[in-house]
């Protein structure tokens, strides 16, 4: 079959079919189109790799740069019966890392408290609440994600960048993915290390992870609970960060299996614990618990190598039956441990966790007012 595409954009990326017959993934080489004519490109596909029903889309190599309508909303998945051998498409526009951006589905950012107070620690905090676009205007309850770090997830002119979470829950609502609270923690700058450090004082002499994870479960989710129409299972609470946020969320979720079920953790700092020795909790009856693990290989030699032992660990746990894990490891060729990877990772790693899908979604249709 050949698929012939026309597009009505100048855009030399290179352009890739995705569908039900790759497993939906945006940027396989195999499925890479050659140009024809400056708008015009194509692909022939053997009948035999391809179903008698064909559902498939145009991504310019990733989730983030899918093709869209004229209007800038995503497009329901392409269909074409086999029999058919040729399509004629067209695509009038694309995404470019997750934009444009929705401003009309942009989260509900609040401060929840200029100084919320920590009596583990007898410390004073910020911490934000990311509500849904439409929360205040529906009577529904929502799953809630504690990630750390708040001064670099979303608020402009932070010293390093910031992950965008904002515009990338607004891309998630356009999908229908949209319904979860974010609850931002900031960090304590000269406090940090030593917070964010469970318990090694030849990183950080008198470490302090053991009370921040506790302000966070034992005082701040309760306080979260009460205010919020949250789902207030283990199934509907994760908790997350980047780099030594991500290393404490290790230990939350280790330790509090009960309360977390879902941890994502992008670019851990696992070379303060080298031999992966961390405390857990056991139960008669395992926990489930999804991990969404992502690291990048110019993040230093041994990001990826830390990660792939990690995830070796899991694997031998999950045997002695300490835990039931779930986990997806993503690992990007070309990331740096910087915010903006953190950023294009961050709906991935929703999607998955959340709303139980291995890519960012292809089968809904588009939620358009």
């Amino acid at each position: 079959m050949i698929f012939n595409l026309k597009t009505q954009e100048n855009d030399d990326r290179p352009i890739y079919i995705t569908g039900n017959f790759n497993n939906w993934n945006p940027k396989d080489p195999k499925f890479r189109l050659w140009k024809k004519e400056p708008q015009l490109s194509l692909i022939e596909i053997h009948d035999n790799l391809l179903p008698d029903i064909i559902e498939y889309k145009f991504t310019k190599g990733g989730w983030e740069n899918v093709e869209l309508d004229e209007y800038a909303n995503i497009t329901p998945n392409r269909r074409i019966e086999k029999s058919k051998q040729n399509s004629a498409d067209i695509v009038a526009k694309w995404r470019y890392n997750w934009g444009p951006f929705k401003k009309e589905l942009f989260p509900i950012a609040e401060i929840i408290s200029e100084e919320f107070y920590i009596p583990q620690l007898d410390r004073h905090r910020k911490v934000w609440a990311l509500l849904p676009h439409d929360y205040y205007s529906t009577d529904k309850k929502y799953p809630v994600l504690y990630l750390q770090d708040a001064q670099n997830l979303f608020n402009e002119g932070s010293a390093y960048g910031n992950w965008e979470i904002d515009k990338k829950l607004s891309v998630l609502s356009e999908y229908g993915r949209g319904d979860v609270i974010v609850i931002a923690i900031e960090h304590g700058s000269a406090d940090r290390i030593k917070e964010y450090i469970f318990d090694n004082d030849s990183v950080a002499n008198g470490s302090e992870g053991k009370k921040y994870i506790r302000f966070i479960t034992d005082t701040l989710k309760p306080y979260i609970d009460a205010n919020y129409r949250t789902k207030k299972d283990r199934d509907n609470t994760g908790i997350g960060g980047s780099s030594l946020g991500a290393l404490i969320s290790i230990y939350s979720g280790f330790l509090y299996p009960e309360v977390y079920s879902k941890l994502l953790i992008f670019s851990p700092s696992l070379w303060i614990e080298p031999n992966n020795n961390f405390p857990m909790m056991n139960f008669r009856v395992p926990f489930k618990t999804k991990i969404y693990l992502y690291g990048g290989e110019k993040e230093g030699s041994k990001m990826v190598n830390r990660i792939n032992v990690f995830e070796q660990y899991l694997k031998r746990w999950e045997k002695k039956n300490l835990f039931d894990f779930e986990f997806k490891t993503n690992i990007n060729p070309d990331g740096e441990h910087k915010e903006f990877y953190w950023s294009q990772e961050f709906p991935r790693a929703i999607e998955w966790l959340f709303y139980n899908n291995t890519e960012n979604p292809v089968e809904v249709m588009p939620h358009q007012d």
